[in-house]
């Protein structure tokens, strides 16, 4: 009896492992132009809810050979967007100059780029099913 239980329970502790392992997916995104080695990518995923508000997952990376690539793990089923910036002087946050100008590099998915800060339906991807890879450009 203890075997048929230790099998049953094995067995709903795959499938429930299965069933959540597929409703994940990684996102591996790569800024492919960033101008000098010098500071670090600092990247943004959002959805469309917390967009240019509170990231849903965010990270820095080191500049190699003018590439920066970031991986987010464990990302749920859904649209999602990804902003990045090239904080040169490694402070942290992007910078401005008194204009409200950005004086920093910065990106978004897509690579659609405007006149004004990225928006989330320009910026959107869906990840379904298959992990992401994005190439993105400043």
């Amino acid at each position: 009896m203890k075997l048929v239980t230790s099998i049953v329970v094995m067995a709903v502790l795959f499938i429930t492992n299965s069933v959540t392992a597929q409703e994940k997916a990684t996102i591996t995104a790569e800024v492919i132009n960033v101008s000098s080695d010098t500071g670090k990518v600092g990247f943004a995923l959002y959805d469309k809810a917390s967009f240019m508000l509170k990231p849903i997952q965010a990270a820095n990376a080191k500049i190699v050979d003018g590439k920066s690539i970031i991986t987010f793990e464990n990302v749920d089923f859904g649209d999602y967007a990804i902003i990045c910036y090239h904080d040169k002087n490694d402070n942290d946050k992007m910078d401005f100059s008194p204009n409200g100008m950005p004086i920093e590099d910065y990106g978004a998915s897509n690579n659609v780029m405007t006149y004004g800060p990225p928006t989330f339906d320009g910026a959107k991807f869906a990840v379904s099913e298959k992990n992401v890879s994005l190439k993105i450009k400043f």
